[in-house]
C-alpha cells in the first residue's frame, strides 16, 4: 500500500482511520458526480481539501474504484469540470491498494485547491462551503457573506435604497472634486462617474461607498461606521470592581471624518517619553512613530467589513502595546505571512477616494513603513492577528527600558539622596508627575492603584519636600499637582 505523492500526509493508513475534517473527506465509489460537485465546490470555496474516492464513508472499507469501470471513474474525475462553475483548480491521483476482498486495487484522490477570488457553484448553481468536517450549502446572508470574503460581490457597490444626494455632506464632496480636479463639475455627474450613483430597475441609487465616504448623518444609515478608542491603566483589561478603563471616547461620522479626527483625538492621548541625549540634554520622543499608529487606522478603516452589523474600529491603549482591530478577517487572499508583499482591497473604491484625499499610500507600502518605522524607534515588530472575524494590528513600546528612563529623570530631578528618603508610592507618584505633567488626585488613585486617603497623604509630603506643588483649590476635584522646578 501506498500514499499520496501530492500530499504525504494521506498515507493509506491515515485514509481508512482518521476521523474527516475541514480538508479532508471520504465517498464510495458509487456517488454520482452530482453530488461529488457539493463536496468539490465546498472544498474550493474554503480552504481547498482532498476527496479519497473508493473508501466508504460510514466503515472506513477500501472497496476500491476498478469494479465501477473506467467511463464512471472518468466522470468521477472530470466532475470539476463538468458539473463546476467555474472550473476549479484540482488534481487527480491513483493510489494502488488492496482492497476489502483482497485484490489490487485502486483509490482515486481528488485534491481541490482554494479558490481565493472567486466562488465556486454546482451546475445546478448552487453553493457550498466546508465548514468542520461538514458541507453545508450556503443561502441568504451566509452566501453574500462569502461573495464578499471571495471578492465576488462588494459590499461597498450594492446599492443604499434609503439615501439620496441632499443626504451627502456639500463640503466633503466639494473637498472630494477638487482633489481629483474637477472642483466645478456638477455632483451627480462626479459620483456617477466614479461609480457611486448606480441603476436599478430604472431607478438610480447611491452606493453604499457613497454613503459611507460622504454622508452628513453617518449613523442614520450605518450605525458601526465609528471608532471606538479604549486607554486601560495596565497592561491587562481588568473587569468589575478592578475595571481600568481611564479614557473611552467615539469617534462617529463618515470615513475621511474618522481618519481625520482619530488622528487629531489619539495623538493627544499617546504619551511622549524624556531621556538623556548624548549632549546631555533631555530629549522628548513619542511612545510610537507617528505613521505606524495612523497608518494602522487607515488601513483599518479602508479595509474592514462594512458588511458586518454591530461591529466597529476598536483602538485599545495598553501601558505597553497599542491594538488597533478592524472588523473582518484580512481580505481574499492577504495572510499574516504576506501582508509584506500582497495587494489587494476589500473595498477598492473607498481605497481610491481616500487615495485621491492623500490618506491612503499604494497598497503594501504603507505597511512596510510601518516595520521599518517600529524599527527605527528600535522597537519590537509590529504583529498582525488575523482571528475570530477580525485582523488586529499590535504596536509595541518598550516598556521596561521606558520605565528605567522615567524612574532615572525623576532621580536625577530631586537629587539621588532626596530620592532615597522616599517610599516606593512616593517616588512612583513623583515619577508619574514628573513625566507626564500636571496630574490629578484621581488620576493617581487609578494609577497607583491606591486609596485616596493614601494618595493625599504622600502628595501632602511631597508637598512638604518642595518637590511638587498643587494647583487649584484644596476641595476642587480638579486640583493639580506638578513637578516644583528645581534651579539646576
Amino acid at each position: 500500500m501506498s500514499g499520496s505523492k501530492i500530499n504525504p500526509l494521506l498515507t493509506i493508513e491515515y485514509l481508512t482511520t482518521k476521523p474527516e475534517n475541514k480538508n479532508f473527506d471520504r465517498k464510495s465509489a458509487q456517488i454520482k458526480p452530482k453530488d461529488l460537485a457539493q463536496l468539490i465546490t465546498a472544498f474550493a470555496n474554503a480552504e481547498g481539501g482532498t476527496v479519497a474516492i473508493g473508501i466508504t464513508d460510514k466503515t472506513m472499507r477500501i472497496e476500491g474504484i476498478n469494479s465501477i469501470g473506467e467511463d464512471r471513474i472518468n466522470d468521477l474525475i472530470n466532475t470539476p469540470k463538468d458539473c463546476c462553475r467555474p472550473m476549479p483548480n484540482y488534481e487527480p491521483e491513483f493510489l494502488n491498494v488492496e482492497n476489502e476482498h483482497g485484490k489490487q486495487d485502486r483509490v482515486l484522490l481528488i485534491h481541490v485547491r482554494c479558490s481565493p477570488d472567486q466562488v465556486i457553484r454546482t451546475s445546478a448553481d448552487k453553493t457550498y462551503l466546508r465548514i468542520g468536517d461538514k458541507t453545508q450549502e450556503m443561502l441568504g446572508d451566509n452566501l453574500r457573506n462569502l461573495e464578499y470574503t471571495k471578492g465576488a460581490r462588494h459590499f461597498e457597490d450594492e446599492c443604499n435604497e434609503d439615501a439620496i444626494i441632499e443626504d451627502l455632506d456639500d463640503q466633503l464632496i466639494q473637498k472630494y472634486k477638487e482633489s481629483i480636479g474637477a472642483p466645478d463639475v456638477d455632483t451627480k455627474q462626479v459620483l456617477k462617474a466614479r461609480g457611486f450613483i448606480k441603476r436599478r430597475n430604472d431607478k438610480e441609487y447611491l452606493t453604499n461607498a457613497a454613503v459611507l465616504l460622504f454622508a452628513k448623518n453617518i449613523q442614520s444609515f450605518y450605525s458601526n461606521c465609528r471608532l471606538r478608542f479604549v486607554r486601560y491603566n495596565g497592561s491587562q483589561l481588568q473587569v468589575g470592581s478592578e475595571i481600568n478603563i481611564t479614557k473611552d471616547y467615539s469617534i462617529e461620522g463618515p470615513i475621511p471624518y474618522i481618519i481625520e479626527e482619530s488622528k487629531r483625538f489619539i495623538s493627544t492621548q499617546l504619551r511622549e517619553f524624556t531621556f538623556f541625549n548624548r549632549d546631555g540634554r533631555f530629549e522628548n520622543i513619542p511612545e510610537y512613530p507617528e505613521f505606524a499608529w495612523l497608518e494602522g487606522i487607515v488601513n483599518a478603516v479602508t479595509h474592514r467589513d462594512y458588511a458586518m452589523q454591530g461591529s466597529y474600529i476598536l483602538v485599545s491603549m495598553y501601558d505597553d502595546r497599542l491594538e488597533i482591530e478592524s472588523p473582518g478577517g484580512l481580505p481574499n487572499i492577504v495572510t499574516v505571512e504576506n501582508i509584506l508583499t500582497t495587494r489587494y482591497s476589500r473595498n477598492p473604491k473607498i481605497s481610491r477616494v481616500l487615495t485621491d484625499l492623500g490618506w491612503v499610500r499604494e497598497l503594501n507600502e504603507g505597511v512596510k513603513r510601518i516595520f521599518s518605522d517600529m524599527k527605527k524607534f528600535f522597537l519590537d515588530e509590529p504583529r498582525y492577528m488575523n482571528r475570530d472575524s477580525k485582523v488586529t494590528l499590535i504596536l509595541f513600546n518598550n516598556i521596561v527600558m521606558r520605565t528605567l528612563r522615567q524612574k532615572k529623570l525623576a532621580m536625577s530631578h530631586v537629587g539621588i539622596e532626596n530620592w532615597n528618603k522616599l517610599d516606593d508610592l512616593e517616588k512612583s507618584i513623583l515619577t508619574y508627575i514628573i513625566n507626564q505633567g500636571p496630574a490629578k488626585k484621581s488620576q493617581l488613585v487609578a494609577y497607583t492603584g491606591k486609596s485616596g486617603g493614601t494618595v493625599n497623604t504622600r502628595l501632602n509630603h511631597l508637598i512638604e519636600c518642595n518637590f511638587i506643588e498643587p494647583n487649584g483649590n484644596k476641595s476642587s476635584p480638579n486640583r493639580t499637582y506638578e513637578a516644583v522646578i528645581r534651579k539646576q
